[in-house]
């Protein structure tokens, strides 16, 4: 049957009007306006995960994270599975450190005599003389890693009210899932034990802000570490993160350092959806039963993807190795409003 001109005009109006739509879309995501550069103000490294971290001045940056970020967990004897912050809030109590004299790993329980050192780069000749080879689960993922004696562990199993047992990972990679995800990033990569990318980035600027609204509704400030981001950023204004998708980290401003720095590239795969972790004090292990994260409910559920949790902070992944220190400039090299975060857990 043929289409009368009426018809005829209705459709090429509205494959106009389509065409149009798509154009403005396209010009929006390309003419986001930059955010300023920023620079690292803070390096902090979790060598256990939940346990508490380390702030640095410098660290190396491998293509699975920080250098001994999250390198090793607890996992319970029993089951087989890491235990986490979620289920035990006293684990920040457990106060990790480095002794780089010895290239040692230590272990203390805060407030009490329980201490022990382990090889912080252990060797395979000293794994296999002190660890067995073995499997635990992490976020229903079946993981390779390098179990440690219960001998070692007994205190802190004593501790946390349960056998539990200090597990290294292993060969095997633990491939990114969700936004990283070799389909969609472009490549495989691979992490350690975070919940799913090497690296998070957060800024001081988000921080601030939401400490202003706990403070107008007579609650206590909280510190950038119950996030547990991996580098801290100046920035200039709250939140601009949550449109960034490649960053450029350059040794710029240091110039005394500029010949042993390398440029290194981020890519941002998505905001960090949050659970309550946030709501644990590091210092006491206390839980707020609200803060932060019903102001963080109000505001901060941002992202498409997961709209009943906020979001804080961005996931990110090196493309090359190299050193990072505090002070490095960081240049947002692309934005973008396409972020929907992808569940990998």
């Amino acid at each position: 049957m043929a289409l009368s001109q009426q018809d005829l005009l209705v459709i090429s109006a509205v494959a106009l009007i389509s065409i149009l739509c798509i154009s403005v879309l396209l010009k929006r995501e390309n003419t986001i306006a930059l955010p300023a550069s920023t620079e690292i103000v803070q390096l902090r490294l979790y060598p256990i995960k939940s346990c508490r971290g380390i702030q640095v001045t410098s660290a190396k940056l491998l293509r699975t994270g920080l250098d001994l970020d999250r390198a090793w967990m607890f996992i319970s004897a029993a089951e087989r599975k890491f235990i986490t912050i979620r289920q035990i809030s006293k684990m920040t109590l457990i106060d990790t450190g480095l002794d780089q004299e010895r290239d040692e790993l230590t272990v203390r329980i805060r407030g009490t005599k329980s201490f022990f050192a382990i090889p912080a780069h252990p060797s395979e000749e000293w794994l296999n003389k002190n660890t067995i080879l073995s499997k635990a689960i992490i976020w229903g993922e079946e993981t390779d890693g390098y179990e440690y004696s219960s001998e070692l562990t007994a205190p802190i199993s004593e501790f946390l009210g349960q056998d539990v047992r200090l597990f290294r990972k292993g060969p095997t990679p633990r491939v990114l899932r969700g936004n990283g995800q070799p389909k969609l990033l472009g490549r495989t990569e691979s992490i350690m034990f975070p919940d799913l990318a090497p690296v998070q980035v957060s800024s001081e600027k988000s921080i601030e802000e939401l400490n202003s609204r706990l403070k107008k509704q007579g609650e206590d400030e909280i510190t950038i570490e119950r996030f547990r981001p991996n580098i801290v950023v100046k920035g200039h204004k709250p939140w601009t993160e949550d449109v960034w998708k490649t960053l450029e980290v350059s040794p710029v401003g240091l110039e005394k350092e500029k010949s042993t720095l390398q440029t290194i590239t981020l890519d941002v795969l998505a905001r960090c959806a949050r659970c309550q972790v946030p709501n644990v004090d590091p210092d006491t292990a206390e839980k707020n039963k609200r803060q932060p994260w019903d102001t963080l409910m109000k505001y901060r559920r941002v992202d498409e993807g997961i709209k009943y949790k906020p979001c804080f902070g961005m996931l990110c992944a090196p493309r090359e190795e190299g050193e990072l220190r505090v002070g490095m400039k960081i240049r947002i090299l692309e934005v973008t409003h396409k972020h929907r975060y992808v569940t990998g857990m």
